[in-house]
């Protein structure tokens, strides 16, 4: 199969960020994973850094692409 028509999808989740990587026909290419830091400014209340969260997502998407040897511009 030619290496286009890839989808990339983001889970964001309270512990970590997570990127899939799936190709033409839904199947999994690969995964990246990246844990986060857990900000509790009071009890029962988490936060996190938007920063940190962008950064994470920028990273997982660099690895996993990089992973797979897809471009951007497959996705």
């Amino acid at each position: 199969m030619a290496k286009s028509g890839y989808i990339l999808a983001i889970d964001q989740g309270t512990t970590g960020t997570t990127a899939i990587l799936l190709d033409g026909f839904g199947k999994l290419v690969g995964q990246a994973k990246q844990e986060i830091a857990q900000i509790y400014p009071r009890p029962g209340w988490v936060e996190h850094d938007p920063e940190e969260l962008f950064t994470s997502s920028m990273s997982v998407i660099q690895a996993l692409l990089n992973d797979a040897d897809v471009s951007p511009k497959q996705l």
